[in-house]
């Protein structure tokens, strides 16, 4: 019996095919036509500015990493402390209204839009998280002042302030790499008025954000999160669907019903669009968080800064593996390694950066198609650049399409002979 398996044993090892490798070489990559240096971030395909290439799938939701965006709180107020919550009372509205907002993201709802509509509910797979400056450890991210001259927010008539960027500039904080959150009262002369109604609004200015309403409200952060995801889609590049072409064909016009109800033609024609003016504002539709991500991953997006660069650092646990033929149409930050496994075929034609000591490794019986794509490291630091392995007759193998550029790779030295790649 021992002599048996014993026997079993050395036939497997005389059967076993050890696997080798090597790094695919500078001189292997084709050289553009053109000497004129590429910007990073601007070589693709046409598919690589269809916002619905960025429209995350859910049999691979690993390939559409979460993007948490970094925000802070403000709270302004009188100098007598007596138009805002205190600084207890904001503490606990900031947190809750963090997690009131990463809740309607989280399950976005099915869109009443177009009526009967087959339209998937996709994750969104972004995040807020409260940031404050990590060099000092008392700060939690959320501020209060006492201003006279600037705490109120007025919506209209002469002296309207809502688009004025004085009290941002004044107070914000990181305004270059955090989004900054001002929770204003609405001014007390409006609010004596027993006609004015002091409704929950806002307006996005680029690197923040100005939120009225909630201190007249109470302390419910529920009924804020609305307004808060509302003007953060706009910071990420999303604008009101019912009254012109908003670039996505999935958010049709509408008559502005405030909320379904018996009466045409608001029975069908209300919508439960975050960035309509409803009661619900709780669904985003496919193309509209394929939008949000394409600004999230376009270099020279502005709102791009506020996102917490998970990218720059190598994660094991978020190494993604393709098994089956995939085609990635859009920019993507990869936060680990990539692997191509036997039989997965994997096609970039966008850009895509791989994290500081990252690397690609294409299994035997894999293949990687590069078509006219743009690899690099978006942090400016360097990865390790393209593994190719091999095992006995089967090899992982590499297609140039076009003018790939590879960029921010750890070249290894040449060698005289070689694996050929394919163009």
């Amino acid at each position: 019996m021992y002599k048996y398996l014993i026997g079993l044993l050395l036939l497997g090892l005389a059967c076993y095919k050890p696997i080798s490798s090597r790094m695919v070489e500078r001189a292997e990559v084709p050289e553009p036509e053109s000497n004129t240096q590429m910007p990073k971030g601007l070589r693709g395909q046409d598919c690589c500015t269809d916002y619905l290439s960025y429209a995350p799938d859910t049999n691979y939701l690993d390939h559409t990493p979460m993007k948490w965006v970094r925000v802070n709180v403000h709270f302004t107020n009188s100098e007598d402390g007596l138009n805002n919550f205190d600084e207890e009372a904001g503490v606990e509205y900031a947190k809750g209204l963090i997690k009131a907002a990463n809740y309607d993201v989280e399950t976005n709802d099915k869109l009443f839009l177009p009526y009967g509509n087959d339209l998937p509910n996709l994750p969104p797979r972004y995040r807020y998280v409260l940031t404050p400056r990590a060099d000092d450890p008392d700060d939690d991210g959320i501020y209060f002042h006492y201003d006279d001259d600037l705490y109120y927010y007025i919506v209209r008539g002469p002296n309207r302030n809502r688009h004025k960027r004085e009290v941002i500039n004044k107070y914000g904080v990181q305004l270059d790499t955090v989004l900054n959150v001002f929770i204003m009262p609405h001014h007390p002369d409006s609010t004596a008025s027993p006609t004015y109604k002091p409704s929950r609004c806002g307006i996005a200015l680029g690197n923040a954000v100005k939120i009225a309403g909630a201190w007249e409200a109470g302390d419910d952060f529920w009924k804020l999160r609305m307004v808060f995801n509302h003007e953060l889609g706009h910071i990420y590049g999303l604008s009101h669907t019912w009254a012109y072409n908003d670039g996505c064909d999935d958010t049709p016009r509408h008559p502005q019903c405030w909320n379904r109800n018996e009466e045409p033609p608001c029975d069908t024609a209300a919508s439960n669009n975050l960035m309509d003016y409803n009661a619900y504002q709780r669904a985003w539709s496919p193309c509209q968080i394929g939008k949000v991500h394409y600004n999230m991953a376009h270099l020279n997006s502005k709102s791009r800064r506020y996102l917490r660069p998970d990218w720059c650092t190598l994660q094991e646990d978020k190494h993604i593996y393709i098994q089956d033929s995939i085609h990635w149409k859009g920019m993507k930050d990869l936060e680990g390694n990539l692997s191509i496994m036997e039989g997965g075929v994997l096609q970039i034609s966008c850009r895509v950066a791989i994290p500081p000591k990252g690397k690609i490794v294409v299994q035997p019986g894999g293949k990687l198609i590069l078509d006219n794509c743009h690899l690099h490291n978006s942090c400016g630091e360097l990865w390790q650049g393209i593994e190719v392995q091999t095992q006995g007759k089967r090899q992982g193998s590499v297609e140039f399409v076009g003018e790939p550029v590879l960029q921010d790779v750890i070249w290894p030295e040449p060698t005289t002979n070689p694996v050929p790649t394919s163009n």
